[in-house]
């Protein structure tokens, strides 16, 4: 039981960089809540997921859902379901595992997901005051004035396909996504 409970702390926390609560130097997330449809597609993946954090890597597996009218996600570790997501543009509905800690947010799961596959548009105008979003290639930056918040590195087109690397710089994490179209 001990080990199951030093994974899901470790492992899925990490994975939903959420862990750590923010300290007062840190601001609180963006709270972004962009409508499914403004991803312009319709996705259907199976992800493997590597957190590296304060010297260890930690591996998770998801299936992620999204269309023009919701955003699902399943994460399992030890092929036990640990969390779920549904976000339908208007209400996010979670579950959690017992043994989940608590500072992990639904809220911070889907802001990292859609940080990393919404186009930078829809992301840009739901930005507040202070921040912006920058594309370049494969490479995306979010800033918060002049300090670089996340960097993501993208292997393909189109950006869920492939290796994405999410590297935040508030929360001091990196997350590989290695994704695969369901069915292949």
């Amino acid at each position: 039981m001990k080990l199951l409970h030093s994974l899901f702390c470790t492992g899925t926390a990490m994975l939903l960089a959420a862990c750590t609560a923010p300290t007062q130097q840190q601001a609180a997330r963006l709270g972004l809540r962009l409508p499914p449809a403004a991803l312009g597609a319709s996705i259907s993946l199976q992800q493997h997921l590597s957190v590296e954090r304060e010297g260890r890597t930690d591996h998770l597996d998801a299936a992620l859902e999204i269309d023009e009218d919701h955003v699902g996600l399943i994460g399992l570790a030890m092929g036990q379901r640990v969390m779920s997501l549904n976000y339908d543009g208007k209400v996010l509905k979670t579950w959690r595992h017992a043994l989940l800690p608590a500072p992990v947010r639904g809220e911070d799961v889907l802001e990292d997901i859609q940080l990393t596959y919404w186009p930078a548009d829809s992301i840009r105008a739901a930005l507040p005051p202070g921040w912006r979003i920058e594309d370049h290639g494969r490479r995306r930056t979010l800033w918060s004035g002049d300090t670089p918040v996340a960097i993501i590195e993208y292997s393909a087109e189109p950006r869920w396909s492939g290796k994405v690397l999410l590297s935040n710089l508030r929360y001091h994490y990196r997350l590989t996504i290695q994704s695969v179209p369901n069915g292949q």
